[in-house]
């Protein structure tokens, strides 16, 4: 997810597994946010994610 809550699918589920149209699909489509507040994700860790771990 990007800090705008949308969908992101790496090219290394296809490359290295074979799998994941079900994800390609859908990627970039908005994900839906808990109603509360404090429960939904924080953007500068979603983003710091993307940025470190995430392998596209």
């Amino acid at each position: 997810m990007d800090p705008k809550h949308r969908l992101v699918v790496s090219s290394r589920l296809r490359s290295e597994f074979g799998n994941g149209e079900q994800f390609y699909a859908k990627a970039g489509t908005q994900i839906s946010l808990p109603q509360r507040r404090q429960d939904r994700p924080n953007a500068e860790f979603l983003e710091w994610h993307l940025d470190t771990v995430f392998k596209p």
